[in-house]
């Protein structure tokens, strides 16, 4: 037979702990330029995924073109990694930041 014996109330000292909420800092979505894909066909991507209308994703293709890369989109942690899992479903070379411009991308 096993006795147990009671053990007096022990006063546990909490810590102070202050409700911080930190801001969610967007992150956001870069294409990348490649020598694979057709700038015809990296704008067409950006209509069909992001819903941009042709003049915008014209002007975001030549900025992948010309300047080796261009903001996308921007959101949530998870809305980020979904838009890069849809781009490489395109093909397209797609990697995603944290934002430190403390704003949104596009």
């Amino acid at each position: 037979m096993v006795v147990v014996a009671p053990t007096a109330p022990v006063e546990v000292e909490r810590p102070e702990v202050e409700d911080v909420t930190l801001a969610d800092v967007p992150w956001i979505v870069i294409v990348w330029n490649d020598p694979i894909n057709l700038m015809s066909y990296v704008a067409f991507v950006f209509q069909k995924l992001f819903g941009y209308s042709k003049e915008k994703a014209t002007a975001l293709m030549l900025d992948v073109h010309q300047k080796g890369r261009a903001v996308v989109s921007s959101g949530t942690r998870e809305e980020a990694e979904a838009d890069v899992f849809r781009l490489h479903e395109h093909g397209l070379w797609a990697t995603m930041e944290k934002d430190g411009r403390g704003r949104e991308g596009s």
